[in-house]
């Protein structure tokens, strides 16, 4: 029989629930257990695919194409497995399901209302995921925050789960525990109005999670433990740290793995997290040190772009070097922001704000030999700018930014056809073929790979001759040969460039190669650069 562990959130947003699910899923795994995850968004959209960085972080892609929220993200490389879409359940998702069974006639006639048909559609949504899956334990996160509307139909579903699987159930609460800085000690008051308000919705809290700048001290365990009824060693201290891959040590430390298996009544058996434990002692003490530009448009909100993050750890951790990433705002871009740096990231974007910028800092990575990985909107623009620089095409570009003489980025005829843009977009995991001798065949050791994909517009075939001519190499393409999906600069320390996105599927113990090869060549620039 499945277990859960549902973990919610108070005081505030962005306190790190979805790193304290992982790291949970990650020391369960550890025992031996199968550990699935689910994401609850309470949001009325049914996925996150329509939303700007902006306004919730990275867009994360499965590979079954669904357009999902970063958090997947991190279940996805904690646990190493992949999700599919069914694991982030929205508010949009239910309601839309509900009023389909609604206009279907599902009811009988019965007035639907939240409780008990809406409340019933997430706890089957819930269910589906655990049959299928065949988890030991599901653990299932709640976004936003105890006393948010929006998560009230959410929360009241998990109270009836609760209430029908008794100790087949566990919660976990995170909570902050600010120091005021005048008085200069932790406090317990947000966590206790914040269990408080879990506790009115019918909600008991097994477990505390504290975050906080410190560790939590002793006292304010024991106060924490008092005033939310639960025992002392179930409220967990979770500081900042260096890096969040400590999480799961930390964790791991103070029982909390144990405290749960106890818990659901699962054996417990004997751990192993060396493999971690040698992927986290990486992280934190690297031999050498590179600097890596991201040329973004979505600097402001360092979410946007948190997969690039955790792939260059990856790569680094892999190659004992430490990373530190340069942002750079793509619409300032100019060549004094590359002074110190050993290689560019030009990532993902859609529309024309901030694409010169980003042109330009391609242009710069292939004239002054400096390593470069464009990804899906850096695919594109390394094609655009490689028409207008070397090809002499003027005003090459994207058909995305409107009318343009030479369209070297455009729609393929049998998108142009559809009336819904949403049916351009190419989603999910696609097969991509490499040629033999190239960059890209030496560094993923395959003709064949699969790759996640989120983008609309293609290189346009009718310029593929004449831009290879010229000197580009397009060493990926899809099957049948008409999409281009990897290009490279022979003769370039490191120029190349993915329409797919490597980021998604790396994994701590598992880097993708276009990484460890961008890696590899800045710290080959560097010692280059130190001897000469």
């Amino acid at each position: 029989m499945n277990k859960y562990i549902f973990v919610t959130g108070g005081v505030l947003s962005g306190l790190g629930k979805g790193i304290t699910a992982s790291s949970i899923g990650l020391l369960l795994k550890s025992r031996g257990l199968t550990v699935t995850a689910i994401k609850i968004d309470p949001y009325l959209n049914c996925d996150a695919g329509t939303m700007n960085p902006y306004q919730h972080g990275e867009v994360f892609v499965l590979d079954d194409g669904t357009e999902v929220d970063m958090d997947l993200g991190s279940y996805e490389r904690f646990l190493d497995i992949d999700l599919t879409g069914d694991h982030n359940i929205t508010t949009g998702k239910i309601y839309k399901s509900v009023i389909e069974k609604e206009r279907r006639g599902e009811y009988l006639g019965a007035t639907v209302q939240i409780i008990p048909h809406v409340t019933d559609e997430i706890k089957a949504s819930i269910k589906r995921v655990a049959e299928r899956t065949k988890a030991d334990v599901v653990i299932v996160e709640v976004g936003g925050t105890v006393g948010d509307i929006e998560s009230m139909p959410f929360l009241e579903a998990l109270r009836q789960m609760h209430q029908e699987l008794g100790d087949d159930c566990v919660f976990v609460h995170t909570t902050l525990v600010p120091v005021v800085s005048v008085v200069g000690e932790q406090k317990t008051k947000p966590t206790q109005h914040s269990v408080k308000e879990l506790r009115a919705i019918g909600i008991q809290p097994d477990v505390i999670i504290g975050r906080g700048t410190a560790p939590l001290t002793e006292g304010i365990r024991r106060k924490i433990a008092l005033f939310c009824d639960v025992p002392f060693e179930a409220v967990i201290s979770a500081p900042d740290v260096h890096s969040i891959y400590q999480v799961p040590v930390l964790f791991e430390e103070q029982g909390l793995p144990e405290l749960l298996l106890t818990r659901l009544k699962l054996p417990a058996k004997a751990r192993d997290l060396s493999q971690w434990q040698r992927f986290v002692d990486a992280v934190l003490h690297p031999q050498e040190q590179v600097r890596i530009a991201i040329v973004g448009k979505y600097t402001m909100l360092r979410d946007s772009y948190v997969s690039y993050v955790e792939a260059l750890t990856h790569a680094g951790a892999a190659l004992g070097a430490g990373i530190e990433i340069v942002w750079i705002e793509a619409e300032e871009f100019s060549e004094s922001h590359m002074e110190g740096i050993d290689g560019v990231i030009v990532p993902v974007g859609f529309g024309h704000r901030g694409a010169e910028g980003k042109i330009r800092a391609i242009r710069y990575a292939r004239t002054h030999n400096v390593p470069f990985l464009g990804i899906c909107y850096g695919f594109q623009l390394a094609v655009i700018e490689f028409a207008r620089s070397v090809l002499h095409l003027e005003g090459a570009n994207s058909t995305e930014f409107g009318p343009t003489e030479h369209p070297v980025i455009d729609l393929m005829p049998e998108q142009r056809s559809l009336t819904e843009k949403g049916a351009t977009m190419r989603l999910g995991a696609q097969p991509v073929m490499i040629e033999r001798g190239t960059l890209a065949h030496k560094l993923y050791g395959a003709t064949e790979i699969s790759e996640r994909h989120r983008h609309r517009y293609e290189v346009n075939p009718r310029y593929v001759r004449d831009l290879e001519a010229a000197g580009l190499k397009f060493s990926g393409k899809s099957p049948d040969g008409r999409r281009m999906e990897i290009l490279e600069l022979p003769g370039h320390p490191y120029f190349i460039a993915s329409q797919f996105h490597p980021e998604f599927t790396s994994r701590p113990t598992r880097p993708r190669p276009l990484f460890v090869g961008l890696v590899q060549a800045c710290l080959a620039r560097r010692k280059l650069l130190v001897s000469s």
